[in-house]
């Protein structure tokens, strides 16, 4: 029984983690983006036109263009991709209406695009994290490529693009400039939700004496290392590449072993994400 509670609460979270997202989006897209006359991007982008021109809800213009691009969604991919689309897309329209108070306008529109970008972009990025999308431009996004062949992100710029440049034609370029600081900040804080702060360095070491340092990192660090067999460029003699991933703060032990080592190694370190494994996150 404990097990079954377990299994349900685990395919639970996500959708509830949707719905977070969600709630955190509207309350950053009513109180900075919307408060101050600002825009977003995509059908959101859109549906803050209609507002500002026709006083039509955020919330049912939303819902209203996601209904055609959903259905083509769940024609294309199936029932599973669009559940948890479906899920943030109703989500997103109640919480905007619920949230709608909170659109009272600052002194600094600046200040109200920096700290709407970064609430937006957390809840979207809890939202992507948890596998879901608020639909819109994303679904046509990926109808384009399985026909086409482009790519996502190119797709979602131009999108972007066409919503900010129809802002600036019938709002006015200030609104359109600050929308885009908006914008820009949302996309790196998405990044930070969804990738995270990177905690782990991965070490590519090129030496001779690969044996010795492999065998010390799994003795001295207890971390494990994987060998690559290679081949020098210029010599065309063969190379074994030891390759590892450490904690932060264990770089420097590492450079200082290979260095005692063999002071001649190549080593090469890069940030990695969301590590998964024995001595990292599960």
């Amino acid at each position: 029984m404990k097990t079954q509670g377990v299994c349900f609460v685990k395919r639970s979270l996500p959708y509830l983690l949707i719905v977070l997202g969600s709630f955190i989006y509207s309350i950053g897209l009513n109180a900075f983006i919307v408060g101050n006359q600002l825009a977003e991007g995509g059908f959101v982008g859109l549906s803050i036109v209609l507002l500002y021109k026709m006083s039509i809800p955020i919330g049912a213009s939303f819902l209203i263009l996601n209904i055609p691009v959903l259905i083509l969604g769940w024609h294309f991919f199936g029932r599973k991709f669009i559940i948890k689309t479906m899920l943030g897309v109703v989500a997103v329209s109640i919480f905007t209406v619920l949230t709608q108070h909170l659109a009272e306008p600052v002194h600094d529109r600046l200040l109200a695009a920096l700290y709407g970008g970064v609430i937006c972009g957390a809840g979207l990025g809890i939202i992507f994290r948890s596998g879901g999308t608020t639909g819109g431009v994303d679904i046509l996004a990926r109808i384009v490529r399985h026909f086409f062949n482009h790519s996502m992100g190119r797709i979602m710029f131009a999108s972007d693009v066409v919503v900010i440049s129809l802002v600036a034609l019938v709002i006015n370029m200030e609104t359109a400039m600050y929308s885009l600081v908006a914008l820009f900040v949302s996309s790196r804080v998405i990044d930070f939700v969804i990738e995270g702060i990177s905690a782990s360095r991965a070490a590519m070491i090129i030496s001779d004496h690969w044996n010795e340092i492999a065998d010390r990192i799994h003795t001295e660090m207890g971390r494990g290392t994987t060998l690559f067999y290679g081949q020098g460029g210029y010599t065309g003699e063969a190379k074994q590449i030891v390759y590892c991933v450490v904690s932060r703060d264990e770089v420097v032990r590492l450079q200082q072993l290979v260095h005692e080592i063999d002071d001649r190694a190549f080593v090469v370190l890069n940030d990695v994400n969301d590590v998964l494994g024995e001595g990292f996150t599960r």
